[in-house]
């Protein structure tokens, strides 16, 4: 049988996001049960040195979100690891059911789901995945040791994945359609000064090789984007770093969304289209994508949702 629990105010996500708006709304004696999802801790979890938390000079990120998860329970919020599954925000109380069959009934609803990896879409590239192509350095880097790995993208992503590999990895090119990185200067002042980095600029990735007894990756083959003529490299892995996208599948058509997934919110706030429901976090931000701009959109939908259920009492 179909357990349901209710609570005045569900929060869908574990990031900065999720738990920050989880401490905040139980300050509030708010009684908040937040769903961690399929990736406890969100991105954070899979990113080695954090250097601009404040605060801390220096802090691992699967550290950090540790230590947000431990603040948000000590405060009191159910932290449950499930995953959701649905989300039908025409229902009052609205309902979100569970990869375990709970479903939750809440009078207000934080939608804190985060981003996830962008995938160049190649069918060999979906072959390999999980045997030779990542695209989390931190949780795979370790297996490449002593190995030439590839990384594709030009962001502060891509060129926090090459450094971090170069910890591992005997040689890692850094593959980018143009000569020039979007990363912050400072990373690419230390990406430039490693020996083991080796960018290769114009091209893109064309095709991932490798056999199948066992299935693992042996080489790529990559085209020169001015002259289309094409280049194949020996290589053990491949890591995409092309940037993420919103996680809004749960909510889509539902609320008011903006181009590229992103969920709108009203103007200084977090609500969004539908009274009761707010939105925090990666799965609203395009434009800053920060740790601390993710907790601090998790305390305005927590104080925001505060508000609403008051009003509606």
């Amino acid at each position: 049988m179909t357990e349901t629990r209710h609570t005045r105010l569900l929060i869908i996500g574990s990031g900065p996001a999720g738990y920050t708006a989880g401490i905040y709304a139980a300050r509030a004696m708010l009684d908040p049960v937040l769903i961690q999802g399929i990736q406890p801790g969100g991105q954070l979890t899979i990113t080695t040195d954090v250097e601009n938390w404040p605060g801390d000079s220096l802090v691992q990120g699967p550290e950090l979100m540790t230590r947000m998860a431990d603040h948000a329970r000590t405060t009191g919020v159910t932290i449950v690891n499930e995953q959701i599954e649905s989300v039908d925000l025409n229902a009052r109380p609205f309902l979100s059911l569970s990869d375990n069959g709970t479903r939750y009934s809440s009078d207000s609803l934080i939608l804190a789901t985060g981003a996830q990896a962008k995938w160049l879409g190649l069918p060999s590239e979906q072959h390999f995945r999980g045997y030779g192509v990542s695209a989390c350095a931190t949780c795979d880097g370790f297996f490449f040791r002593d190995q030439d790995v590839v990384v594709v993208g030009g962001g502060n992503t891509a060129v926090e994945e090459a450094l971090f590999l170069t910890r591992f990895a005997s040689r890692v090119t850094l593959i980018h359609r143009r000569d020039e990185l979007r990363a912050e200067r400072i990373l690419q002042e230390r990406l430039f000064r490693n020996e083991k980095i080796v960018p290769l600029w114009f091209h893109e990735l064309v095709e991932v090789r490798g056999r199948d007894h066992p299935r693992s990756v042996e080489s790529i083959l990559c085209r020169n984007a001015r002259d289309g003529t094409e280049t194949a490299i020996d290589c053990s892995g491949v890591f995409i770093a092309i940037g993420h996208s919103p996680a809004s599948e749960l909510i889509a058509n539902q609320v008011e969304m903006r181009p590229g997934g992103y969920v709108k919110t009203r103007r200084g706030t977090t609500a969004t289209s539908i009274d009761g429901v707010f939105a925090a976090g990666d799965l609203v931000d395009d434009v800053y994508r920060q740790a601390v701009t993710s907790a601090g959109m998790g305390c305005m939908a927590a104080l925001d949702a505060e508000k609403y259920l008051a009003a509606l009492e």
